[in-house]
């Protein structure tokens, strides 16, 4: 388990599990065949093997894994005291958990690493954030700077939504990246940062072509909100990682006073 593509991107409490193909044969619950039961095959096998890594995960938290169902706004229903996170995306998916003494909040999400398609990004994006990306893009062009910021506001919605229980819109959170840096993954066999871009020009500075990269960031909240025991929520911290042709965000929060973990409220 420590050595998935999550481990590092979140505090050593959550534990993470993933998979990069669809076992067969994976168990579910009538519960979880109930939410899938009109599916296409795609989407039966995303759903199946998220729980599967959910269940891995869990398993190895010291929880006993049961169903998990779908919940308001399709959001996994967790085993009490347990808060957690699935992904997904071609190729590759995941499941993150804590006990929820330990984590209040949690939120993760897997891209692939290429660009955005050219009418989405406006609609997920504000003018800063472009702006600020257009300079990202500048200094290093072999990352996919608008993948990322879509992945780092879907993990940021998936750690609000827990604690809020409302919506938050992509022009709700202003994401604001710091500058990446070598990353100890190793970029293994897949496709990796040096497999898309621009030829001859490193990802960053100062790393070999074709290795893992990483970093953090930050959302400022555009919109109120408190948590569930009443502190407001003004933003959360998170952290990216690029590696074997994906992107990785993830962000934690637990309640203030409560000790710090990595990518915490702000």
């Amino acid at each position: 388990m420590s050595s998935t593509l999550l481990a590092g991107l979140l505090p050593p409490q959550v534990i993470s599990a993933e998979a990069y193909t669809d076992p067969p044969g994976v168990f579910l619950y009538p519960e979880e065949e109930a939410v899938i039961t009109r599916a296409v095959d795609k989407r039966r096998r995303e759903f199946t093997t998220g729980r599967y890594c959910a269940r891995q995960a869990l398993t190895a938290l010291g929880v006993s894994p049961g169903p998990l169902p779908r919940g308001e706004r399709g959001a996994p229903v967790w085993p009490a005291g347990v808060v957690g996170s699935l992904t997904h995306c071609d190729g590759y998916r995941a499941a993150a958990v804590a006990h929820r003494s330990e984590v209040t909040s949690l939120g993760v999400d897997a891209e692939p690493h290429a660009r955005l398609p050219d009418d989405v990004l406006g609609g997920v994006t504000l003018p800063t954030e472009r702006e600020a990306l257009a300079g990202l893009e500048r200094r290093h062009p072999r990352l996919h700077w608008d993948r990322l910021l879509f992945s780092a506001k879907e993990s940021v919605y998936k750690t609000w939504f827990p604690l809020t229980g409302a919506w938050l819109g992509f022009e709700e959170a202003e994401v604001e990246f710091f500058e990446p840096r070598a990353d100890p993954w190793p970029a293994g066999d897949g496709p990796s940062v040096a497999g898309v871009g621009v030829p001859g020009v490193p990802a960053v500075p100062g790393v070999p072509d074709g290795a893992a990269c990483s970093g953090e960031f930050r959302a400022r909240l555009l919109r109120s909100g408190r948590d569930r025991d009443g502190h407001p929520l003004r933003g959360f911290e998170g952290r990216w990682r690029v590696a074997r042709g994906l992107l990785l965000t993830a962000v934690t929060y637990r309640t203030p006073g409560a000790g710090s973990t990595s990518g915490s409220g702000v």
